[in-house]
Parts: C-alpha cells; structure tokens; sequence
C-alpha cells in the first residue's frame, strides 16, 4: 500500500499531549507504523560525556504513531489523503481542497 505521510510533509497532531502542533516530518518507519516530527513529542535524554562531545541533557523528539497525524492542506486545517491518476501517474491530493500534495 502506498504511504499517505511521506518525509517533508508538513502534518498536524490530532491527539496525544502536543495536539493542534504542526511540524514537518523528519523520518519514517512504516514497519512501526510511527514518524518523527520536528518539535513534536520531544524528551529529554541524558547523554554521557566523552572526549568528542559534551555530556548533559539534550532533547530528542520520539517517534509519533501515524494515526494521530494528519496531513496540513492548503488552508492550514487538516486533510485526509487520497489517491488518483493524473497523467498516467499516481498522485496524493488533500480530501478537503481536492489539491495534489
């Protein structure tokens, strides 16, 4: 099945503690079923110190399941995605506008 959230899209969170936040995705793993969004769902790690860095508290954004995101339309609100053929190729297009993403 194709991907309907891709790296570069620009998603809004639907649920969890960061919800109405938007950010661009960073990574996928669609095994998992989860993305990493930039600023969304940040921790802070503990990172020992070595010779090359230093140690200390860093935060690091966690993996996000894909069902709590949506992806951003033209107007800004969220969309679902949708497939059809434009030219003999397939293309993804926000439900809301009817616009290829």
């Amino acid at each position: 099945m194709a991907a309907k959230l891709r790296k570069g899209d620009k998603v809004i969170v639907l649920s969890g503690k960061d919800k109405g936040k938007t950010g661009e995705i960073t990574s996928v793993d669609p095994k998992a079923g989860k993305a990493i969004v930039d600023g969304i769902n940040i921790a802070i790690r503990h990172v020992r110190q070595s010779q090359t860095s230093q140690g200390g508290r860093t935060p690091k954004a966690l993996p996000i399941d894909l069902s709590n995101l949506a992806i951003v339309d033209a107007n800004g609100k969220a969309s679902r995605v949708g497939f059809r053929e434009e030219d003999g190729k397939k293309v993804r297009f926000a439900k809301t506008t009817g616009d290829a993403i």
